[in-house]
Parts: structure tokens; sequence; C-alpha cells
């Protein structure tokens, strides 16, 4: 009878001996890899008969269409876009006149020499009216090739040159917009004051102050107080002038502080009276009421107190009334409500140190 052969348990050590020689006999060039992916790797190379030029090309052409798609993305391409794809009233345009004569003039250049700057078109999201592309900035441009279009027969005018931009990207459109024009034609202190209005109502920005501080970032602290300035101006007086641009600085501040004064009333009044048909006109009404307001020097000679003249009493929406007097040849700055303070009043005395240091 045979002998029977006793079995023993493999130590730890033969254990891993045997894995490691499992690992180098079924995976040669990985851990556990498959051997027909890697027979199939083999064979794919073995396959590739291209020659090395062959090879350069694709990675060449590879690498510019990534160059180009990264271009794109950047807004660094110029887009032949058809002139029935964008609109031009896409935003509220901050210049408010366009001069006749120039835009001919522009006109015949682009007829001669073609158009040497691209306008600069944003992709909307939801086209409308078919238009896919709003005006970003360019609008002189983008009417002078569509008054040309409309003269020309044949399709010579039907695209224009663009850059697509992402408004985002730039600070927003009005931003970019602004941007755009305070460089190539300065903007008038109205029309500042005028497009930080409506880009507040168009909700871009929490109100005017805020959109003066956003769209003319650049500018000095003197300058967006002037644009302020203009920009009460146009909420409270915008229905009404006629002449608007022909307001000249000086005249201008001095209106605005008229109306801060609470003499809106009175000067709407006497535009109305006066219905002028030219600047100058209007000009005249406008400081003939400033003039009406200011009250007579008083007559050192007659003796006694001047009596005090209000000239503005408003309440606000926290509770706080405000009022403006005179007194004599001083002005009062009054204000009253529970919660005004010895504190507060310090931080406003401040504040209108600094306003009128900044003046």
């Amino acid at each position: 009878m045979a002998k029977r052969r006793k079995l023993e348990a493999p130590s730890a050590a033969d254990l891993t001996a045997l894995e490691a020689e499992f690992r180098r006999e079924t995976s040669p060039k990985g851990p556990l890899s498959a051997p027909i992916a890697q027979v199939a790797a083999d064979t794919a190379q073995a396959a590739d008969l291209r020659s090395a030029e062959e090879k350069a090309e694709i990675a060449r052409n590879r690498s510019d269409a990534e160059r180009l798609r990264e271009a794109e993305g950047a807004g660094r391409l110029i887009a032949e876009i058809p002139l029935t794809d964008i609109d031009e009233g896409a935003l509220i345009r901050d210049r408010m006149s366009m001069d006749g004569e120039e835009l001919e003039e522009l006109k015949r250049s682009i007829a001669a020499h073609g158009l040497r700057l691209p306008i600069e078109v944003f992709e909307r999201q939801d086209p409308v009216d078919g238009k896919r592309y709003g005006l970003l900035s360019g609008y002189r441009r983008f009417m002078a090739v569509q008054g040309l279009h409309d003269l020309w027969d044949g399709d010579r005018y039907e695209t224009i040159r663009a850059v697509v931009r992402d408004p985002g990207a730039m600070g927003g459109t009005f931003v970019a917009m602004v941007e755009e024009n305070e460089v190539r034609a300065d903007l008038s202190h109205f029309e500042r004051g005028r497009i930080s209005v409506l880009a507040a109502q168009e909700g871009a920005f929490l109100n005017t102050e805020a959109a003066v501080d956003a769209l003319f970032a650049t500018g000095s602290k003197a300058k967006r107080s002037k644009i302020r300035s203009f920009a009460l101006i146009f909420e409270e007086l915008g229905d009404m002038l006629v002449y608007p641009e022909s307001l000249r600085e000086k005249d201008g501040l001095k209106l605005a502080t008229a109306l801060r004064a609470g003499g809106e009333s009175s000067i709407r009044d006497a535009l109305a009276e006066a219905a002028p048909q030219t600047p100058e006109e209007e000009l005249a009404a406008l400081l003939a009421a400033i003039e009406a307001m200011t009250p007579a020097p008083v007559d050192a000679g007659r003796g006694g107190r001047p009596k005090r003249a209000a000239t503005r009493s408003r309440t606000t929406d926290a509770g706080f009334r405000v009022d403006v007097e005179q007194d004599g040849a001083d002005w009062v700055l009054r204000l009253s409500g529970e919660r005004v303070t010895a504190g507060l009043m310090r931080t406003i005395a401040d504040e209108v140190e600094a306003l009128l240091s900044r003046e």
C-alpha cells in the first residue's frame, strides 16, 4: 500500500513569491493588464504607416485648431456678419445725436478704402426678430455701411466686419459701450449723466450713483461728481430740455445746484412758458429761472435781522426731515427726526466738508 504524502500549507513568504512570479508572467507592461489589450496596441502601432512628415503635419493642424478655438473664445477673430443679423438698437446708446456731415464723410471713406476698423457685437442667447447679435460699439460705422447697402446694388455691403465680444468679461455691455466712445469720441457731461440714469433704470446697476462709479471708474472723483450733477438734470428736466447737449459745464453745475435746492417746479414752469426755439433761448430761460430763485441781497441800512427764507423742505423714507434755509447771507441745513444724533451730525458734517473739498 502506497504511503500517503502529507500536505503542508505554504508559508507567507511562499505565497508572496508565487504572486510576484504570476504578475511577471501575466502582466509584462503593467499590473493585471489584459494580454489582448497589449496585442491590440502593438498591432495598431505597427499598422500606422504614416511618414514622420505626415505625423508632424497632423500635430501642427491640431495645434492650429486649438489656437483658433482659443482666439475665437477670447474675441480676437474678425468675422463677416450679415447686417440683417445685427440689432443696432440692442443697447440704449450713450450718443444722443449723430452729425449728418460726418456720417456722409465716413460713407465716402468706407466706399473708397473699405471698413478699416471692425465693429463690436455680442451674441444673444435668445435672438430677437431673427437678429442673433446686438451692437456693442461702432454705431456710426454700422449706420454708414447700412446706408451704403441701401444705395448699392448687389451684395457688396450685405455683411460687415465685426468682432464678437463677451460683454460679461468686459464689465458689462454698458461699460464696454461707454469705454469705446470715451476713447474714440468724447461724450458730453449730459450724455454721460443720461446713460448713467438709463443704465440704472434698465436694471444694470443698483442706482444712478452705482452706475456712474462703474461706467466711469477710471475718471477722477471731480469728473464723476460733475456727471452726477448732469444725471440729476436728466432725471428732473430731461423730458423738457430740447438742446441739452449745448448746456455748458458751468451752467449745468449751476442748474444742478438749483435743482438740489428744490427749484425743479419753478424751472419747469419757466421752460414751459418760454417754449425756447434755439439753444440760446433755452439757456436764457434756465438762467432767468435760477436767478429768480436767488434771494435779493439784504439792505444793511434798513437794520433788523433778515427773515429766514425756507427754500426746500423734504422728509425722507427713513423718517428724517431735511430743511434748507437762508439766514441772511448764510445757508442753514436743518435735520430733524427721532433718529438724529450727535454722531450722525458729525458724520454728515464730514461728508459735506469732503464734498466741498472735491468741488
